[in-house]
C-alpha cells in the first residue's frame, strides 16, 4: 500500500499506479468527505447528467400524474363556470 504526504498547500498525490488503474486523469473531480478520522474521495462522473439516466425508471411516471392533474383542474374550472354559461329561460322552446 503506497503512502503519500500531503504538500505545504495540503495537497495529496494520488500514486500513478492508482491513478492508471482508476483511469483518472488530469481534470477529474472528486466529492472529498470526512468519515469518522478518515478522508475519503469519490470519484465523480464526467457527465453528471449521463450518469443519473435512468434511476427512476419503473418508478410512476410524472408526465401521467401531470397529466391527469391538468385534467382534473380542467374539469372542476368547467364545473366552476358553466353556472355563468347558463341562461336561464332561454334555452327552452
Amino acid at each position: 500500500m503506497p503512502i503519500v504526504k500531503t504538500s505545504a498547500k495540503g495537497q495529496v498525490v494520488i500514486p500513478k499506479a492508482i491513478r492508471k488503474a482508476l483511469g483518472i486523469k488530469p481534470g477529474t473531480s472528486f466529492h472529498v468527505r470526512v468519515e469518522g478520522k478518515e478522508v475519503v474521495l469519490f470519484r465523480l462522473p464526467d457527465d453528471p447528467i449521463r450518469a443519473l439516466r435512468g434511476v427512476v425508471k419503473g418508478g410512476p411516471s410524472l408526465t401521467k400524474a401531470l397529466l391527469e392533474d391538468r385534467k382534473e383542474e380542467l374539469e372542476r374550472e368547467e364545473k366552476k363556470f358553466a353556472r355563468f354559461l347558463r341562461r336561464p329561460g332561454l334555452g327552452s322552446k
